[in-house]
C-alpha cells in the first residue's frame, strides 16, 4: 500500500513540476539583454505575497508566447500591481 501511495505523490509531483516549468522564466536586466522584446503586460489588484505576482506575471507573459519576462514596475498599496517587460 505504501508504494502505491508514494508511486502517486510522485507522479502528481512530477505533473505539477512539469506544468510550472511551462511558465515563462523570471529574468534579470543583465540576463534580458540577450533576449528580445516582444512587449509587457501588466497584472493588478492582487492580493497576497509577491510570490502571487510573480506566479500571474509568469502565467500572463506565458499565454502571450514569451519564455522570460522581467519585472519594471511593483508597487503595493491595498493590493499589488506590478508590470513586466516581455522577451522571446
Amino acid at each position: 500500500m505504501k508504494t502505491v501511495l508514494s508511486l502517486a505523490a510522485l507522479t502528481l509531483a512530477s505533473v505539477v513540476s512539469f506544468g510550472a516549468s511551462a511558465d515563462a522564466q523570471l529574468v534579470n536586466a543583465q540576463q534580458a539583454q540577450n533576449l528580445q522584446a516582444m512587449g509587457s503586460v501588466s497584472v493588478t489588484e492582487i492580493t497576497g505575497s509577491p510570490m502571487d505576482i510573480r506566479h500571474a506575471l509568469a502565467e500572463k507573459a506565458t499565454k502571450e508566447g514569451a519564455s522570460a519576462y522581467r519585472v519594471t514596475e511593483l508597487t503595493q498599496g491595498d493590493h499589488w500591481h506590478a508590470t513586466a517587460e516581455l522577451y522571446k
